[in-house]
């Protein structure tokens, strides 16, 4: 079992910055790929970013490249997203996720553990 979870959501201006945290303990994640996505009200839960359990690939969806960047400490066990420029339509619950049971990153089914989630609201 590993257990996931975020922190460092709030409220931020359109333009702003925020860095999202995911500390995994438990069967620690040190050795899995990590995963982020986020579910804004009344939509599916959708892809943001993932990074490879080396950290040297990582992969990002179109509507948050170039400005969300995913890192990871292997020694504190914890995964980051950077995210800078934010959108009004970055508003949404931040999940990370952990151990890709499948290939296909971007589909929520292919990971197996999940963070409680954390709030992220972008005023215009």
């Amino acid at each position: 079992q590993v257990q996931l979870e975020e922190s460092g959501g709030g409220l931020v201006q359109a333009g702003g910055s925020l860095r999202l945290s995911c500390a995994a303990s438990g069967r620690t994640g040190s050795s899995y790929a990590m995963g982020w996505f986020r579910q804004a009200p009344g939509k599916e839960r959708e892809f943001v970013g993932y990074i490879s359990w080396s950290g040297g690939n990582t992969y990002y969806a179109d509507s948050v490249k170039g400005r969300f960047t995913i890192s990871r400490d292997y020694a504190k066990n914890t995964v980051y997203l950077q995210m800078n420029s934010l959108k009004f339509e970055d508003t949404a619950v931040y999940y990370c996720a952990s151990e890709l049971r499948f290939s296909r990153v971007v589909d929520s089914s292919s990971w197996t553990y999940w963070g409680q989630g954390t709030q992220v609201t972008v005023s215009s």
